[in-house]
């Protein structure tokens, strides 16, 4: 069994490389591949934030851009039974950009929840409690068990750190299997980059391609076949053309415009729909317990270096409180979650500890799209902006460290 975790329990200190640098600004170091400083010592994160900063202005303006996309969505489901699919989960984030577009917006979403065995009950609650009380349809794609399971394991297998990229590309394809079922032309998605920032690059590599070689390694279930209602877990360059061009689905994401403050949301989403916390930030996928205390424990990866930089950024956290919480254990490592997913995968512990001693490895040991998405960076950014692939994407891919 994994020692017994505690969020007080403070890390031990590892030796640090003899060029190790931690940004002067926010808490990203020299753990993440291909991060840069410039002279002040700030780092190239900090640099993507405030031209995003700049791309998407708060206020007045972010009100008029947010009223825009809302006529545009109207504009669309004139006619039909939605507005928009909206990617739920019950957590923080998205139950409150569903909270928005019911209630200040006026948009009737369609709320699509993923579901590949892993999530958490309360948030679970959250999300039933939200779409009743909203009056919104729930439709939950639940995934075939045996290939989420097989994906989990192989990416274990596979020994890299993105070992979500099944449930990720999943919740993807559910949300554009939905739109594309129904004919609807926006996916509305609760994301922010100013609380919760862009994932380095080598640590969450979102790529079909990738997916398919490392199920082709170690996977041991067939997938499904790509059909455009019902995606399973396929989606690279091709179906992304199709979802984008064909379709004309676009991605919509309305926190970028809004002022938007965690602890208000918080107090706001407990008044409103009497919305319980998961248990931490990413607590409503029960496998994130896992995954950060193996991204710890055996690739020396802290997630939290790119979600709390976002808030010390957005001044929604001071450098000094942030840096003490990561000399801490994560609380989202819950001993007993963790022995439950190992558990839930069919692993014992002898087979879990096998792959845990495995050398660590990355997308880059393994065919993807890389080399070909750096060929597509134009169009690809052009796509950003025109809302055709989530406005991150640009920057994920080639901003984003290596």
């Amino acid at each position: 069994m994994p020692t017994q975790l505690h969020s007080s329990e403070s890390l031990k200190p590892t030796p640090l490389a003899p060029d190790y640098q931690r940004c002067k600004r926010c808490l990203m170091d020299t753990t993440v591949p291909g991060i840069t400083f410039n002279t002040a010592g700030t780092c190239s994160f900090c640099d993507v934030h405030d031209r995003m900063e700049q791309a998407f202005p708060l206020g007045e303006a972010g009100q008029r851009t947010v009223q825009r996309l809302a006529d545009e969505m109207r504009q669309a489901g004139r006619g039909r039974r939605y507005d928009c699919v909206l990617g739920v989960s019950g957590g923080r984030d998205s139950s409150y950009t569903l909270w928005y577009c019911v209630t200040q917006l006026k948009l009737r979403p369609l709320a699509v929840h993923f579901n590949d065995g892993f999530g958490n009950p309360v948030a679970g609650e959250n999300m039933v409690r939200a779409c009743q009380q909203l009056g919104v349809e729930l439709r939950t794609i639940t995934s075939d068990w045996r290939e989420s399971k097989d994906l989990k394991i192989a990416f274990l297998k596979a020994s890299v750190p993105d070992m979500e990229e099944g449930t990720d590309l999943g919740i993807a394809t559910a949300l554009y299997g939905v739109a594309a079922k129904e004919g609807i032309r926006h996916l509305v998605i609760g994301q922010s980059f100013r609380t919760e920032g862009i994932a380095p690059l080598s640590w969450n590599f979102l790529d079909g391609k990738y997916l398919h070689a490392v199920h082709k390694q170690f996977g041991t279930v067939p997938l499904r076949r790509w059909q455009p209602n019902d995606p399973g877990f396929n989606l690279g360059i091709k179906e992304m053309f199709y979802y984008a061009f064909i379709r004309r689905i676009k991605t919509v994401t309305l926190l970028y415009h809004l002022d938007y403050v965690r602890t208000e949301v918080d107090e706001l989403l407990v008044r409103e729909l009497a919305w319980k916390s998961p248990g931490a930030h990413y607590a409503d996928d029960l496998y994130q317990s896992l995954i950060y205390y193996l991204n710890r424990t055996k690739f020396n990866i802290d997630r939290r270096l790119f979600n709390y930089s976002a808030l010390v950024r957005s001044g929604q956290m001071t450098r000094e409180v942030a840096l003490d919480r990561i000399s801490h254990i994560n609380s989202i490592e819950d001993e007993a979650v963790i022995s439950l997913c190992i558990k839930r995968l069919g692993l014992t512990r002898a087979e879990f500890d096998e792959i845990v001693a495995a050398p660590p490895k990355t997308f880059h040991d393994y065919p993807n799209s890389y080399s070909l998405l750096r060929l597509c960076r134009l169009p690809i950014k052009i796509m950003s902006r025109l809302n055709l692939i989530p406005e991150s994407a640009y920057d994920k891919y080639f901003n984003c460290g290596t």
